[in-house]
């Protein structure tokens, strides 16, 4: 016997996914959540000080460039004490190098969830980018420790940092992403990236301001994106001596700006294939 009550047709409709593709991001939210509070929780698991291990390493890495450069090197300060103005370099960069790290083995370790289950896959990098950023602000701690040592009080430029951290921010995810995308189809990257990492740190300004860079190579310098975006974070920061070196930091603002776009259309045209390389 039949049943007498209609059944609604399952259709599906070609394309869907990708016009859904967006606000599917915002549906996930939960998941990414998840993914976020957990490598949170697992980051520092079984370690005896835990999510001290935030400030530790940034503090040492700090006070090693401050004798190296500061003491030893004597290279200028901008009028600000020579710790604090390492640290306003270390913050953007700390923050940047991890993302990195991080987001190229994003796709990696969650594997069996992405071969598994339907999800806008952005949402795994951009939980790993937003990991590194907690470690940023647990780091600031320490900024804000040697402002109050040093009685070194801001000018009204501080106003302006939330900018240049929304810059790193996006020169983070930008070069994350196509780290992440990458590694997926060529697992060499999983060698390069530390070396990436350990290499940028020595040719971007961060145990050094970078005005000490000639003025005929400055221009070419900022072509480091990270060179506008430290110089940007000190300008902020260490206000008084500290210059904006404006053609240098537009030229790194646009390659951020590239780097971002580019890095979102080349994750999503790879995005399709990660199920199966994976």
């Amino acid at each position: 016997m039949k049943d007498s009550i209609s059944q609604p047709d399952l259709v599906i409709e070609a394309g869907r996914t990708e016009r859904q593709y967006w606000k599917d991001l915002w549906r996930y939210r939960e998941l990414f959540y998840f993914l976020a509070w957990r490598d949170i929780l697992v980051r520092y698991k079984q370690t005896t000080i835990g999510i001290a291990w935030a400030l530790i390493r940034p503090f040492l890495t700090m006070l090693v460039f401050t004798v190296v450069f500061g003491k030893l090197a004597k290279l200028p300060s901008l009028g600000a004490p020579y710790p604090i103005l390492i640290f306003s370099g270390m913050l953007p960069w700390q923050f940047f190098a991890n993302s990195l790290s991080e987001c190229s083995n994003s796709l990696i370790s969650n594997a069996n969830l992405i071969s598994k289950v339907y999800f806008p896959r952005l949402v795994v990098p951009i939980s790993a980018v937003v990991v590194s950023f907690v470690d940023f602000l647990i780091s600031g701690i320490i900024l804000l420790g040697l402002m109050a040592w040093y009685n070194f009080v801001p000018s009204w430029r501080i106003l302006t940092l939330p900018l240049f951290v929304c810059i790193a921010f996006a020169a983070s995810m930008g070069t994350g992403l196509w780290l992440a995308s990458l590694n997926v189809k060529y697992r060499d990257f999983r060698y390069i990236v530390p070396f990436i990492v350990q290499f940028g740190l020595y040719i971007s300004p961060v145990g050094f301001s970078s005005s000490i860079v000639p003025e005929q190579w400055r221009f070419i310098y900022s072509l480091n994106p990270m060179v506008g975006v430290i110089d940007g974070f000190r300008w902020a920061i260490l206000g008084g001596d500290a210059k904006l070196y404006l053609p240098g930091f537009l030229l790194s603002l646009g390659l951020v700006i590239l780097l971002f776009v580019s890095g979102i259309c080349y994750f999503r045209k790879m995005e399709r294939t990660f199920a199966d390389v994976i």
